[in-house]
């Protein structure tokens, strides 16, 4: 019993952690505790996907809506401290991951003898098993692959995390029609609260390691020299370093990579790229940033450049400011809705948000947010804020990319029954069919956004009995209530007005929209 609750105690700690980093509904709405099993939402199948440092992988398909999903096991009972270390390391750092080309952790379920984690269903396949089929990329599918592993790499940098097994095999296809590329696999993985520490475990795959990783003293640049490995395959078309074990540590404590002539007469830009990454001196290579802005990446097709400079839709503009309206639990629902849409619903809304990142650091900031919407709807810097504020929901000053789905979802997704069913199931902890005060306790806390969630719960408890049945939820998400529906039509109104008048010419500051916008507050 002792031990048991000295790993629920160690687990807990780990949802505290990843909550401060991405809030805690992101968190605790897809964390899990028995008496709920996976089972209970979940159909498990026996067919092995895959298998990481830390357990394999199989497939299961979702009690709703029937979609597949990978899931990773690990067992509690038994585990010795440092594999406990390990399984807690890879679970904050995957519950804090969200970004477009990282895979997405959609529920962990936690039992006395065992945690699982439920992930999305890469269906398209290993870039390993591409680059086999192809044998090497031309230069611009080459940069395209470049570009999108670069962006997850930034991203998780940026958060303070180091992945420390980058390689072919840990970059995944989202599905077979589609060149959208999803990084995985945190099993090595490790968090950095300061990024001058020098990391001493030796670990990874032999053939992708920096030197600094054999001297084991190292930081967040090994992942660097992995990614140039990386790339010098899918353009070369062959291992840089190969041989036995000592053969290639010895290449790669010099930086010696065989050369033949895929590589030498490898497009020039690209020659380059992998060579300011495998470089010997972590100091002279280039980080995910810089890498980012590299010629290779910047200009690696003139559809990307035009890509690049493309405007944000108005609409997109329009429903952030919308989401900036809505109720608090509104808010809160959309948001348990943003972790249940599929990668079809997801692919609609990534590009824009990739758009107004502009920095490409994987989140939208403060400046990047008032470029979007001052401009078109002449607000004050005040104002700009209390909106970016409402988005920003885990309290961390930035738009996370779900905070950005969640936005989106309302105006630019169909809330069908598969959807709404995920959400009241993430609110309905006891599985008991209803919501009540206690559950939203466990996945909001005690306040949300400074309100109590007694009263966030009367928003949508139509007969005022203390709990929200499946019925109420979805008139409730569906905007059915009089005092939201009416919300949302004055806002549609007043952005409309706001929009023929900028046509015209530019409005005073005070706007009607702004007026409205204020009343909400």
């Amino acid at each position: 019993m002792g031990k048991s609750s000295s790993k629920e105690d160690h687990l807990g700690k780990v949802v505290d952690r990843a909550s401060s980093r991405l809030g805690k509904f992101a968190v605790t709405g897809r964390f899990h505790r028995a008496p709920r099993v996976i089972s209970d939402d979940y159909n498990l199948g026996k067919d092995v996907l895959g298998s990481g440092y830390n357990g394999s992988v199989y497939k299961a398909t979702a009690k709703e809506g029937g979609l597949a999903y990978a899931v990773k096991d690990f067992k509690l009972s038994g585990i010795k401290p440092d594999k406990m270390t390990e399984l807690e390391g890879e679970c904050e750092i995957f519950l804090s991951m969200d970004h477009p080309h990282v895979a997405r952790l959609v529920d962990v379920y936690q039992s006395s003898e065992k945690l699982s984690l439920v992930m999305e269903c890469m269906q398209g396949g290993e870039l390993f098993d591409r680059v086999i089929a192809r044998k090497k990329y031309n230069e611009k599918d080459a940069a395209d692959a470049a570009y999108q592993m670069l962006l997850s790499l930034n991203y998780i940098h940026g958060h303070g995390i180091v992945h420390r097994d980058i390689k072919l095999e840990n970059f995944l296809y989202e599905s077979k029609d589609t060149d959208h590329l999803k990084l995985i696999d945190f099993g090595f993985s490790k968090i950095l609260t300061d990024p001058s520490i020098k990391m001493k475990m030796s670990c990874g795959t032999l053939s992708y390691v920096a030197p600094e990783v054999l001297r084991k003293d190292y930081t967040n640049k090994c992942d660097m020299w992995s990614l140039g490995v990386v790339v010098f395959i899918i353009v070369a078309g062959y291992m840089p370093f190969s041989g036995d074990d000592k053969k290639q540590m010895g290449a790669i404590q010099r930086g010696a990579f065989t050369v033949k002539d895929s590589f030498k007469n490898s497009p020039p830009r690209a020659n380059d790229f992998i060579r300011k990454l495998i470089t010997v001196d972590p100091a002279q290579r280039l980080s995910a940033e810089q890498a980012l802005h590299h010629e290779f990446i910047t200009k690696r097709s003139d559809l990307a450049i035009a890509a690049a400079s493309t405007q944000v839709d108005d609409s997109v503009a329009n429903s952030l400011l919308e989401f900036a309206q809505a109720s608090k639990f509104r808010r809160a629902c959309l948001s348990a809705m943003a972790w249940s849409l599929t990668n079809d619903e997801r692919m609609k809304l990534r590009d824009d948000f990739l758009a107004i990142d502009k920095t490409q650091s994987g989140t939208i900031t403060l400046p990047e947010f008032k470029a979007v919407v001052e401009e078109r709807f002449h607000l004050d810097d005040l104002q700009v804020k209390k909106v970016f504020d409402s988005l920003d929901t885990s309290c961390t000053e930035e738009i996370h990319y779900t905070e950005f789905l969640a936005a989106m979802v309302s105006s630019r997704v169909h809330l069908h029954d598969d959807l709404l069913k995920a959400t009241f199931r993430r609110f309905d902890v006891g599985h008991t069919g209803y919501i009540d005060a206690s559950d939203l306790k466990m996945v909001l806390g005690e306040t949300f956004e400074g309100t109590e969630v007694a009263a966030l719960l009367d928003e949508a408890d139509v007969d005022h009995d203390g709990k929200v049945s499946w019925q109420e939820f979805v008139e409730f998400a569906k905007g059915d209530d009089a005092h939201e529906t009416k919300a949302t039509e004055v806002g549609h109104k007043m952005i409309d007005k706001e929009r023929e008048k900028a046509d015209a010419a530019a409005p005073p500051a005070g706007s009607g929209f702004v007026k409205a916008l204020r009343s909400k507050q």
